[in-house]
């Protein structure tokens, strides 16, 4: 039993991962059908901002305090100037925005090498997150885990509610719905696009935060999560917050119990398998979007 609620709580601190990464993500491309290869070049951009202030700000748990609303402004920032520049330019062109976005998302890679260069940098933890929560029965959980499930669990609740009881989330779930509509109904669907933009790339940051206290930060480490973060949208269901909270804690599981039992690469490719077996018998997702349409 200690193993197997161990593998458990192993498998729900991934998903909490994965969800934080994947929370703004579900929003920007539930909404905007962008594709938008550079998120993970924000989860990036959040975690050099823990970086930096960590540099004037002698407490690891000030520093992580302040980190969180400031990489989420620095992220969302960054994703509203690339909306404005870019994005705006490309709606209903999903292919044309992921390669205008991979290409985006390189320039960011490079500009983080030539400021802080090339080699991982390290962040320090608070002592409060550098210990372990002793169980019943030996079990041991580590705090940062628990930080960022508590993280992850904070932002689902605040998006949630946000979307359910804001004038902001009624027009954004307008617009997901039916964007034609919204707008001859007078959404400025314009202004709708670029919060929901500065939401969902604020959110990335926020996941770079929590990724400072796991390891090491440098320049690529975006581009080894979007894909996961890409699977755990389509899976879900395009635009179904529900779907990408089940699926992240559903694949992190799936991936923990894989590791036990086999290696890190057969567990990944365990998840893969039944990622594309799921899209085939289910191709629309975890969740779908009901309207009255009849097309």
């Amino acid at each position: 039993m200690t193993v197997l609620f161990g593998q458990l709580f192993t498998g729900i601190s991934i998903g909490a991962v994965l969800l934080l990464i994947a929370l703004g993500l579900a929003l920007t491309f539930g909404q905007m059908n962008v594709i938008n290869m550079a998120h993970g070049e924000f989860i990036m951009a959040g975690a050099y901002t823990t970086y930096v202030l960590q540099q004037s700000i002698t407490g690891a748990g000030w520093s992580l305090v302040v980190a969180l609303p400031v990489a989420f402004v620095v992220a969302g920032t960054m994703g509203v100037l690339l909306e404005i520049l870019l994005i705006r330019r490309l709606y209903a062109r999903p292919l044309d925005t992921l390669l205008v976005t991979w290409g985006v998302s390189l320039m960011l890679q490079q500009l983080a090498r030539d400021v802080f260069g090339s080699p991982n940098v390290q962040t320090r933890a608070p002592e409060l997150l550098t210990g372990n929560v002793a169980l019943p029965g030996g079990l041991t959980i580590a705090n940062n885990r628990l930080f960022i499930l508590a993280l992850a669990l904070a932002a689902v609740a605040a998006l949630t509610l946000a979307l359910r009881l804001t004038p902001l989330g009624r027009r954004i779930r307008a617009v997901v719905q039916n964007r034609d509509l919204a707008a001859v109904s007078g959404i400025p669907t314009a202004r709708v696009d670029r919060t929901t933009f500065f939401i969902g790339s604020g959110l990335a940051g926020l996941a770079g935060v929590a990724l400072t206290l796991l390891g090491p930060i440098g320049p690529t480490m975006g581009t080894n999560l979007i894909i996961d973060a890409f699977l755990v949208v389509v899976v879900g269901g395009i635009g179904q917050l529900k779907g990408s909270v089940i699926v992240a804690f559903a694949l992190g599981v799936l991936q923990a119990t894989g590791e036990y039992l086999t290696t890190l690469s057969v567990a990944k490719v365990i998840v893969f398998v039944a990622i594309v077996a799921f899209l085939q018998w289910r191709p629309q997702g975890l969740f779908t979007l009901r309207t009255r349409s009849l097309a």
